[in-house]
């Protein structure tokens, strides 16, 4: 049994200090937080993990991952580690880092399983959904597990939560589709406790108005009404009622309605600075909703708040040359200032490259961008490698290379991509083949072991 005195005694202390100036307050600790002075929450949770106090060191590490810095998240690892047999929310908080590591081995990720499995037991259900990401991402390290047995488990004993894993597992299984109606019903009982239950029912009446359904129009209309509703009171985040537009004006889902969407992002944007990223995004996509010099102006609000993605849109415009005079110089400059944080800025550049819009063609900054944006989940990325190795633009043709890429690209599932692929399959050397599916295997088991960290680190920071 955990001797308890040591820590009570301290606590006694502090307590009989408690008008002495300095002394370490997680009730402070947390105010800060809230009202965004992170160096006196540092400061107050820091001397309070090293009294030993489990809160504060779960607290101090929540601060370490929110930097986002390498080092700090190493550290951040490390102090978890200290509350673990007394937290189970150091426990989650551990499992979701381990699950998000870059470069994590298989015995990494089995440890977060574990971590994950134990915080939900003890009362962690927010554990649930990063563990069936973990399952589903990495099925390899867990083998005989049945994904969809275990959330139809969850499911009947009651979790909130096991019902948006299972609507999670139908879009990575591609059998959204099917599914449209149990979606429905999953997200219009938790739409109150789940505002991503916006996105999921607005997809769902888009997809079914496409053939017309009245009634489905209706739904969403109701929808939209009760999302700005929550907007305004404060219960809906700006950030939804964005993705939420952007689904209306997508016409790979349903009949766009690019006028509703317009609307909806014109109220968020003053208050939620990436909205205007998405407005000019809309105006690119239907230009008769604004001219160049609105798209522009939208552009310009974006870049003013720091926006990556207004710097990638940019960049975008002067590659194509379609609405603004072409220019490769502006292009790379404002695609630069994206490509830490926009896979799609480091395949433009790639491109540029590639084609030798500066001038010459330069094959070794090609494949360094196309390969970055490759990893980072970009399928056109690794078609343009599957080119530039079969090719051989500035490089001495690879077959080996060339079949990795193309084989990678096959979920790109075009008519080009599968010729290509096809025909570099023909022209690969018997005896090489060996070496290009090693290859393919390691490519692969790379991109599963990347941090796909944007995305992760982003989620673990909202979450906590």
């Amino acid at each position: 049994m955990i001797d308890t005195r040591p820590r009570l005694l301290l606590l006694a202390v502090a307590i009989g200090l408690a008008g002495c100036s300095g002394l370490p307050d997680q009730r402070l600790a947390n105010e800060a937080l809230k009202r965004g002075d992170t160096a006196t929450a540092e400061r107050n949770y820091r001397q309070l993990a090293d009294l030993g106090y489990v809160n504060a060191q779960v607290g101090l590490a929540d601060l370490q991952v929110a930097s986002g810095d390498p080092e700090q998240l190493r550290e951040a690892e490390r102090t978890y580690r200290r509350a673990l047999d007394e937290s189970p929310r150091a426990k989650a908080r551990l499992g979701r880092l381990l699950a998000a590591k870059p470069g994590a081995s298989a015995d990494e990720r089995r440890e977060a399983g574990q971590l994950l499995e134990a915080s939900f037991a003890e009362g962690e259900q927010n554990s649930l959904m990063p563990l069936v990401m973990l399952y589903m991402q990495y099925p390899q390290d867990f083998p005989g597990l049945d994904v969809q047995a275990r959330i139809s488990a969850w499911r009947a004993a009651g979790y909130a939560q096991a019902d948006l894993a299972q609507v999670v597992y139908y879009r990575t299984q591609g059998t959204y589709d099917q599914h449209l109606g149990e979606i429905e019903g999953i997200c219009e009982k938790a739409l109150s406790q789940a505002d991503v239950c916006y996105l999921e029912l607005a997809t769902v009446y888009q997809k079914r108005a496409k053939s017309d359904d009245a009634q489905a129009v209706e739904k969403r209309d109701a929808l939209l009404e009760r999302m700005m509703a929550g907007y305004r009171s404060g219960n809906v985040p700006a950030q939804r009622v964005d993705s939420v537009a952007m689904v209306l004006a997508d016409a790979e889902i349903g009949k766009p309605d690019e006028n509703t969407a317009q609307k909806l992002l014109e109220e968020i944007a003053p208050q939620y600075p990436a909205s205007w990223v998405s407005l000019a995004r809309l105006l690119y996509e239907y230009p008769a909703l604004g001219d160049t010099d609105k798209m522009m102006e939208y552009l310009d609000k974006g870049r003013a708040a720091a926006q990556p993605r207004a710097e990638l849109l940019l960049g975008k415009l002067y590659y194509e040359g379609k609405l603004v005079p072409q220019d490769p110089q502006k292009a790379v400059e404002h695609l630069l200032k994206a490509a830490p944080t926009e896979p799609n800025a480091n395949y433009f550049l790639g491109q540029i490259y590639m084609r030798g819009f500066l001038g010459d063609i330069d094959p070794q900054k090609a494949l360094d961008y196309l390969l970055t944006a490759a990893r980072a989940g970009m399928v056109n990325a690794d078609f343009a490698l599957a080119q530039l190795f079969s090719q051989g633009k500035g490089f001495v043709p690879n077959p080996v290379n060339a079949y990795v890429f193309s084989q990678l690209a096959l979920p790109k599932n075009t008519p080009q991509s599968l010729e290509l692929a096809q025909q570099i399959d023909q022209q690969l050397p018997p005896a090489d083949r060996p070496r290009a599916e090693t290859l393919l295997r390691e490519e692969r088991q790379l991109r599963g072991n990347a941090w796909q960290t944007s995305p992760a680190l982003q989620a673990m920071q909202t979450q906590q």
